[in-house]
């Protein structure tokens, strides 16, 4: 037995199980086999209150076809389905059947929510991020739903309250972050979801493990209130989510995310293929006039004081009523005026044909009327549109596009509109973006003239010409005007009167804009054929009295009225105020927006409310309409005593599958839909597919409506692309092949065939929400959100529901207005319960969910939410949420397959023939060669710096080596060679006498920027101990930069002293730094500014040039503090290389702006000049604060051709100087001496500021080939450096998705998914590169991406810690390949990179390209690869989530826009969810001299609660 779920106003009437709707036997007998036929399955069914149900037994009785349906009627034995009772012994309604259902549906899922004890972590906010805008606490009725409707703001009163303890307060959060650790961590361990209780001390260990190696910081509190949270946000992912679709693609090299495998159990259409339904045949009537016009004519000659049309003022009291003879009167002086007095007889203005604006509010009928039929006398073609507020109005710049497509060059309006219009300092109107220029024509009585009495309309019986056209806004918010002509208008006013049985002399009420829609076709058109007098209440008045239509029916006794669900709410809710109406008259209330899925409990509650006050349920009466094919279906008006229309309540699983399946299981996810009523006369509707050909569908299947009608739109007028797929679409069967040769119209509307040919709404295609391959309607989205209690939160309803396209897929956006009052754990609650509501009941996650401040949304012309204009904000950053919640987490699973580990073994396919590996050339390249260029007298002659340095100060002692300048660019220091010998030998002999040190004591150098750092270096080297340059801590700032001072001195165990100024050493010891440090346990410290002259005994030689040099210590962005050690052979190896790359000789000046403490910085800042005797230009970075061209001009000034810096240099340049080039210029500044411009960084080269930088100077004479990078590691301080000779720089473009498994493809300029890498410089001489799977150790070819091994002269010779870990040691600088030259070792540098072989190099040269740190590259778990190369943000890691720290250079109120930005972006460019996202102000994210992102640090920050953050987001 087949079920029929059918759902009355009274309750709920089932029968049987199974399958699909509407299934029945045929005629054939029980056991024959069970056919799908929505068409031909005609039951009449009579819905019966739940109640009766038990007191009455059913009746079996044969059930009779109606006669309307076209096709073979026969008749069905239904036992146990129909019901048949005597209308005398129905019961009073029984109202505690009337709870709505969804909002069950919504409590169910709710408490589903609060038994599994979820808490949700609540975003972190600054108080003063946000201040909520005053704005009127007065919920008067309004258009404000995404739909421009809201009927199901009912909810808000018939709902009962949700129990709170379904989600902890956000107070408790707020207090345990203020109670300190024994509550945090009791918090922490009660939240878990599934497991019991999590021990406190899991994140414990895992802070343990995340703590700086080497360092002896404390470890973070685990009780601090951002871990807690963050603890909460992992239990939230720990729930067991539904099965998702496939969420791993299958590696291929072309495509980055599979098609989802169809799941087997996805429900199919099983029926058979719909035929075309036939409405009833289009009467014909002696009477109907043989155009509109001519009606008027007659109604204004033969019934002249008959009234036509009745407008209300604001208090909605009766302001004048229009006579059928003033109408005809007042459309003749237009028609006369238009064609006759604008403009000259030889010239006129218009002429018929032309299109003309009306531009009338909505609180003025009257004189519409008049424009309209005045413009179809005229035989002109009227353009109505919302009258202008402002410049910024939603939606204008598109008003102005249909403007233009439509030629109009005219606009009428009203003398008081015109008045109202805004207009320019000299009073002419104001020119609207994207608007044509408009001649303004004011059609007040005064202004027009009285016609001739010879002159008389020309009123042609209706043709195919235009009569006039409908605007109609497209989802993508474009808005384009619907043709209708003038047959199609007449047509379309007689099926109109046919279908609801309009008679001469009624009264209709008409709460509905005039312009557009059914307010037009009923209340302008139809009721003029049919002399009907219309009463039309304006939206200013349903804003001041929700009951005024109510009562308009009540004091006309009107037969009809037109209304929207919103209009039945309100008036529900307002009913107590005024209690003496009477619905009796009313044989017919059009419900206007009743194809909407919820409109059917606003009917249903306004039933049960104004039942007593004389409604009647056979009054009701849905339609469905669109502005393409008008009106496709309306209920007609029922019989008193005939049985009520039959609903369906449909899984909501089924239909977002396409698919008619009745809901049987749970009825959480369930829909009910009521029909909207039977086909128009005269029209012919099918359900095709919405996507692809227009196929027909399966008769249970949701398609879109198709209609075939005279009474229908034409087409898009101007846009004949689009008006061929909409209005000229012919239908196939599933073979293919055409239906037949009449053309259809898409009506955007979703829906099928129910019995009878009963039509059934389930949404439109602008509202279709298409996620991972299943649809979702947004008014049913919306109807889920209100009927969360969105009283303490919502502010009037105004919810806006919309998709966005992320990563190859929809995701979800709901966005809602927020009440001024409504607090932050209200809000958040609400938005909470929201996502779990809407996850339980449709079954797809939401991607965000952001609430905006009252009245800030953009607004249609009737107030409603424009959600396009809606969407562009939100895609755009200028939503301006003042609370925020994303779940990418829920809502992609279409994430790519994790990076695979390759197998550790060597295989047989790694065998390696010569130069080639697994087939493929090995990925190396290598430098010139040292030792066949360089003079070997000179290397052995002088293998240490300091012997260089003597043999300098003897031969050519007055040769300047250094010169320091300041601020203003004057050289406040300088040294000579001799000076430079004379200084070091001063200093050695202070550290023999007074530090009391042995041969290879450490002494810490502790200096700014300048000569006397190199001096105490040299000095060092002469007494025969091993400098280490330490950056000083900053004067303001002790707290933060002495303990890292503190950290190094700690780790050189052996330091034996201290070097410094006088300056500094009174900071080491004063106050300030005793509250960072223990200032007791400093080593010895000298003051170097004033040294006796003496000298050393004697100056160290080392025995051997492996010796120790100097050590060189860093702190990379992972926080971690290592030292490596630099051997004299090292030091001169490198210097060797440099000066052959940059051709560096004693006539030669550099300038240098670099930091001078670590890596190839310190080189060219101490040791290349010494070596290769040029003069080094010194300009300390941190001059550039107080003077930012200092760098630029001195590389002017002194006609530099070679200069080095770091990024934060450039990025200093570029951001404060791009706009004063001018100025500059103006100064003098030239910068075509520059040769090359080298940046220097232990990073990938960051090629868009690089570019900036290039461009922004070009003017200054910045040749662009100048700039270019350097590349080194810890374990080798330069690899690359671009020289003065070979090839330009190169930038190549590679296929991420290919990089992310290791893989270097090459792909054009501007591919999708292409990342741009520069070159990271030409190899320096006697430095071998080789590109080596870091898992097998094996070499890998040229197209793969791998850990980068060097083997160079000048490479480290080990790490140097106060652990002395000999493993770690030996892996990273003295390792073998696992096969190919075993024998060669190698230095790991820990960065990924891959080599590119071009023409232009030889065999063993190649294109060397840095990608990024292995660690920093692999950032996060399950082997996603992340690319860090946002200017303004960092990224970290913290128990497996991605944390993202956004600096906001705006306003804080712009800090949530970030939010789904910074999600967005990730998503799209890395594939990778993030887990938190916060918010701070510009320069909380530390940075290292080297412009590098101190990740570690601001994660501790983070952690530790210290950041004062602006916001923090938890995606859930």
């Amino acid at each position: 037995m087949g079920l029929l779920t059918v759902r009355g106003a009274g309750g709920v009437l089932h029968s049987g199980t199974t399958a699909t709707p509407f299934q029945h036997p045929p005629c054939g007998g029980p056991n024959s086999t069970p056919r799908f036929d929505c068409i031909s399955a005609f039951i009449v069914v009579r819905i019966i209150d739940f109640h009766r149900m038990m007191n009455f037994h059913p009746i079996v009785s044969p059930i009779h076809v109606p006669s309307t349906s076209p096709h073979s009627l026969y008749l069905c034995c239904l036992p146990c389905i129909v019901n048949h009772f005597s209308t005398s012994c129905e019961p009073p309604r029984n109202t505690s059947s009337l709870t709505d259902i969804h909002t069950e549906a919504v409590q169910a899922a709710l408490a589903k929510h609060k038994e599994q004890k979820m808490a949700l972590p609540m975003p972190t906010k600054r108080r003063s991020a946000y201040v909520q805008s005053p704005v009127d606490n007065c919920t008067p009725p309004d258009t404000s739903s995404a739909s421009e409707d809201e009927s199901s703001l009912h909810h808000q009163a018939s709902m009962s309250e949700v129990p709170g303890q379904s989600l902890q307060s956000p107070d408790s959060w707020i207090n345990r972050s203020l109670q300190g650790s024994s509550t945090s961590s009791s918090a922490s361990s009660t939240l878990s979801h599934g497991e019991g209780k999590a021990q406190p001390s899991a994140l414990a260990d895992v802070l343990a493990h995340a703590r700086i190696g080497g360092s002896s910081r404390s470890r973070v509190p685990v009780s601090s209130r951002v871990s807690t949270k963050i603890q909460q946000l992992l239990n939230t992912l720990k729930r067991p989510k539904r099965p998702p679709l496939r969420e791993f693609f299958m590696d291929d090299s072309e495509e980055i995310v599979e098609v989802p495998q169809p799941d087997p159990n996805t429900p199919k259409p099983e029926g058979r293929q719909i035929i075309p339904v036939k409405g009833e045949p289009l009467g014909v009537v002696s009477n109907w006039p043989p155009a509109l016009q001519a009606a008027l004519a007659r109604w204004g000659a033969t019934q002249a004081k008959s009234p036509a049309l009745t407008t209300l003022d604001i208090t909605g009291k009766p302001l004048y009523t229009l006579t059928y003879g003033k109408l005809w009167t007042r459309s003749v002086k237009l028609a006369y005026t238009l064609l006759n007095k604008l403009g000259t007889k030889a010239e006129p203005v218009l002429k018929p044909g032309d299109r003309v604006a009306l531009v009338y509010p909505n609180s003025d009928p009257g004189m519409f009327w008049v424009a309209f039929y005045g413009c179809l006398l005229a035989e002109v073609i009227p353009v109505p549109i919302e009258v202008p507020l402002s410049r910024k109005d939603a939606g204008s710049q598109q008003i102005g596009f249909l403007l233009g497509s439509c030629g109009v060059g005219l606009a009428l309006t009203s003398e008081v509109c015109l008045k109202g219009l805004p207009k320019t300092p000299n009073g002419e109107i104001l020119q609207f973006k994207g608007w044509p220029r408009l001649k303004w024509v004011v059609t007040d009585s005064k202004y027009l003239t009285k016609p001739s009495k010879d002159w008389q309309p020309h009123i042609p019986t209706a043709n195919n010409d235009i009569a006039y056209i409908e605007y109609k806004a497209s989802k993508e918010g474009t808005v384009m005007g619907v043709a209708v002509s003038k047959v199609a208008m007449l047509t379309h006013c007689q099926a109109l009167t046919q279908a609801c049985n309009y008679s001469e002399g009624e009264t209709l009420v008409n709460v509905l804009d005039f312009k557009k829609d059914m307010g037009l076709w009923h209340g302008v058109l139809t009721s003029v054929m049919n002399r009907i007098h219309t009463v039309s209440v304006p939206y200013a008045v349903m804003k001041a009295c929700p009951m005024s239509w109510v009562q308009r029916v009540h004091l006309h006794k009107a037969r009809v009225a037109l209304v929207k669900c919103r209009d039945l709410h309100w008036a529900m809710m307002a009913h107590r105020e005024q209690r003496d109406v009477s619905l009796a008259s009313l044989r017919m209330l059009i419900v206007a927006d009743g194809a909407n899925p919820w409109s059917v409990s606003s009917c249903d509650a306004f039933l049960n409310v104004f039942q007593i006050h004389g409604l009647k349920p056979e009054v009701i009466c849905p339609c469905a309409t669109s502005p393409e094919a008008m009106t496709v279906a309306i209920r007609r008006p029922g019989v008193p005593g005939a049985p009520l229309p039959a609903r369906a309540i449909l899984s909501m699983a089924g239909l977002s599958h396409g698919v008619i399946r009745v809901n049987t299981e749970d009825k959480n996810s369930a829909l009910t839909v009521q029909d909207v009523g039977h086909v128009m006369p005269g029209a012919l509707m099918c359900i095709v597919k919405p996507d692809g050909p227009p196929q027909l569908c399966k008769t249970d299947e949701i398609g879109e409506i198709v209609v075939n009608s005279r009474a229908g739109g034409t087409m898009y007028y101007g846009l004949p692309g689009v008006t061929k797929n909409t209005f000229e679409v012919i239908p196939v069967n599933s073979s293919g092949a055409p239906i037949g040769e009449i053309p259809f119209v898409r009506s955007g509307l979703l829906g099928f065939v129910g019995p009878g040919s009963l039509v059934f709404v389930v949404g439109k295609i602008e509202g279709l929400l298409m996620v991972s391959g299943r649809r979702h309607n947004a008014d049913d989205l919306v109807a889920t959100a209100l009927a969360v209690e969105p009283v303490k939160t919502v502010y009037r309803g105004r919810i806006a529901v919309f998709s966005v396209t992320v990563f190859y897929d929809e995701r979800i956006v709901i966005v809602a207005e927020q009440r001024p009052e409504a607090s932050e754990e209200d809000s958040f609650q609400w938005m909470s319960r929201v996502l779990q509501a809407i996850d339980s009941i449709h079954q797809v996650g939401l991607y965000c969910l952001a609430l905006v401040p009252a009245n800030t949304l953009p607004k249609t012309p009737l107030g409603g939410i424009h959600v396009s204009e809606t969407k562009q904000h939100f895609l755009e950053g200028n939503l301006h949420p003042c609370n925020i919640l994303m779940c990418p987490h829920t809502c992609v699973t279409n994430l790519p397959k994790p990076r695979q580990k390759q197998p550790v073994g060597v295989g047989p396919a790694s065998i390696m023939v010569g130069n080639l590996v697994a087939g493929k050339r090995i990925a190396q390249a290598a430098g010139r060669d040292l030792g066949l260029i360089e003079d070997q007298d000179l290397v052995r002659k002088h293998q240490f710096l300091t012997e260089a340095l003597q043999w300098r100060a003897q031969t050519d002692p007055d040769h300047t080596l250094f010169v320091l300048l300041n601020a203003k660019g004057t050289a406040v220091c300088a040294a000579t060679c001799v000076q430079l010998h004379k200084r070091a030998e001063k200093i050695a002999a202070a550290l023999s006498e007074r530090g009391s040190l042995n041969t290879g004591d450490n002494v810490v150098l502790l200096y700014p920027p300048g000569i006397d750092l190199i001096a105490s270096f040299y000095g060092c080297l002469y007494a025969g101990c091993v400098p280490v340059t330490v950056r000083p801590p900053h004067p303001q700032n002790l707290t933060a930069t002495l303990p890292t001072v503190r950290m190094i001195i700690d780790v050189s165990v052996s330091a034996a002293c201290i070097l410094t100024t006088q300056n500094l050493m009174k900071i080491l010891r004063s106050k300030e730094a005793a509250a960072a440090v223990n200032i007791k346990t400093w080593p010895t410290i000298i003051d170097t500014d004033d040294l006796p002259r003496k000298r050393p005994p004697q100056i160290y030689k080392p025995p051997t040039a492996e010796m120790l040099a100097y050590l060189d210590f860093s702190v990379s962005t992972t926080g971690m503090l290592t030292g490596v050690k630099i051997s004299h052979a090292a030091v001169s190896a490198l210097c060797r290389s440099i000066k052959l790359q940059c051709e560096l000789y004693s006539s030669r000046q550099i300038a240098i702006c670099l930091d001078p403490y670590c890596g190839l910085g310190f080189v060219l800042w101490c040791l290349c000049s010494v070596y290769s005797g040029h003069q080094s230009i010194l300009i300390p970075p941190m001059e550039l604060e107080t003077s930012l061209p200092l760098w630029l001009s001195t590389l002017s000034q002194y006609r530099i051709r070679d200069t080095f810096c770091s990024y934060s240099v450039m990025e200093l340049c570029t951001k404060g100087l791009g706009t004063q080039t001018e100025a500059l210029k103006l100064r003098g500044v030239n910068l075509s001496c520059v040769r090359s411009c080298v940046v220097v960084a232990e990073e990938r080269p960051r090629l868009a500021l690089t570019q900036s930088f290039s461009k922004l100077f070009k003017d200054l004479g910045l040749s662009p080939r100048a700039v270019s990078t350097a590349f080194g590691s810890r374990v080798n301080l330069a690899i690359c450096l671009q020289g003065t000779t070979g090839p330009d720089p190169s930038i190549v473009y590679v296929d991420m998705k290919s990089l992310r498994h290791d893989r270097v493809r090459l792909v054009e300029r501007g591919a999708p998914q292409s990342l741009p890498l520069m070159e990271s410089g030409t190899i320096l001489p006697g430095v071998r590169v080789i590109i080596v799977n870091p898992e097998t150790r094996g070499p890998l070819g040229d197209s793969h991406l791998g850990e980068v091994w060097v083997n160079s002269p000048h490479s480290a010779s080990g790490y140097y810690t106060i652990y002395g870990e000999e493993s770690l040691q030996a892996d990273h600088f003295n390792t073998r390949l696992s096969f190919g030259d075993p024998q060669t070792l190698w230095a790991r540098t820990g960065y990924l990179g891959f080599v590119r072989r071009t023409e232009l190099l030889d065999a063993s040269g190649g294109q060397f390209h840095a990608v990024g740190r292995v660690k920093k590259y692999k950032v996060v778990t399950k082997g996603h690869c992340l690319n860090l190369s946002w200017m303004n943000l960092a990224v970290f890691t913290w128990t497996n989530l991605l944390v993202v720290v956004s600096e906001l250079c705006g306003s804080e109120q712009d800090a949530l826009d970030l939010v789904p930005l910074v999600t967005n972006v990730v998503l799209e460019e890395h594939h990778l969810v993030v887990g938190v996202v916060v918010i701070v102000d510009p320069g909380v994210i530390p940075i290292n001299s080297r412009g590098e992102k101190q990740r570690m640090h601001l994660r501790d920050s983070f952690l530790a609660d210290q950041l004062d953050p602006i916001y923090v987001a938890y995606n859930m």
